[in-house]
């Protein structure tokens, strides 16, 4: 049976969930690996999910309750986000990404505090990231997504650190919370309104954006992408005109190169994108 979450709708709207969710699932099989998604339709709550509460290596995508947590921080006079962070180059765990991998190789690099949030989130930078988590704590940040609602979201280990997850202590979520997170940033109950607004813009900026197959390049998204060997999930708030929606793809044991997470989200574009134009009973009306 697919795992579907059918709402008292028409049905010929849910005939065409059921049809989605069967090309999501038909593409799932023909890819490598495994493959999750959750999708939450931002104009009635609805959801689109197959294997949405299966847990996976979140890589990269746990940066997010990590900004949410420095947001909240700095609203609460902990720090302001003018204040300056040095980083050093360490290397391994550390590791850096984009422009401040290239000055931290030469030296100490002072940033402020918005510009290391940044940093982490638009090029997912790893020595940003875990002075960010210094900052907020892991238990805060762990405590913050309980808060939210979020069950299967762990914050364990700080980036890179191969021996923690050889341990077995990953940083995992599943599509559904994830999703979940991009909702509550999106209606504003991650933080102040302004301040979710803040970090839907720097998501915007993000120099690894979510895959673009299928997805029109004047449709804007707040994204963050996440990649480990076998590893690939993304998530996003995808503003599409009359159907905004948030979307995570997940995926793991993916064979070497491969990639699921564009094609899956082509297919849960397609879906939306029908939506936006049609009324409930499926005739176009835009």
């Amino acid at each position: 049976m697919l795992p579907a979450i059918l709402c008292a709708q028409p049905a010929v709207r849910q005939l065409w969930k059921q049809k989605t969710l069967e090309r999501l699932s038909a593409y799932a099989a023909s890819s490598s690996g495994v493959l999750g998604v959750s999708a939450i339709d931002l104009t009635n709550g609805d959801r689109l999910e197959m294997s949405g509460d299966t847990v996976f290596p979140t890589a990269s995508s746990i940066k997010v309750p990590v900004m949410i947590g420095m947001f909240r921080d700095a609203a609460a006079g902990r720090f302001k986000f003018s204040n300056p962070v040095r980083l050093t180059w360490v290397g391994n765990g550390d590791d850096s990404e984009g422009p401040l991998k290239e000055k931290l190789m030469h030296g100490p690099v002072t940033l402020t505090v918005r510009e290391l949030v940044e940093a982490m989130m638009q090029w997912s930078d790893n020595s940003a990231a875990n002075e960010c988590i210094r900052m907020v704590g892991m238990e805060r940040v762990n405590a913050l997504v309980r808060e939210l609602g979020l069950r299967d979201t762990h914050l364990r280990r700080f980036m890179m650190d191969i021996a923690a997850a050889r341990r077995g202590e990953e940083n995992t979520s599943t599509p559904r919370d994830l999703a979940r997170l991009m909702e509550s940033i999106y209606e504003h109950k991650a933080a102040r309104a302004k301040d979710c607004d803040e970090m839907l813009a720097i998501m915007k900026g993000a120099q690894h954006p979510f895959p673009r197959a299928g997805i029109p390049a004047n449709v804007e998204m707040a994204a963050k992408t996440g990649s480990l060997d076998e590893v690939r999930c993304e998530t996003a708030v995808v503003f599409l005109a009359h159907r905004p929606f948030a979307v995570t793809v997940m995926s793991a044991y993916l064979d070497p190169g491969a990639n699921p997470v564009p094609g899956a989200g082509k297919i849960v574009f397609d879906y939306f994108s029908r939506l936006a134009i049609s009324n409930e009973y499926g005739r176009q009306t835009e």
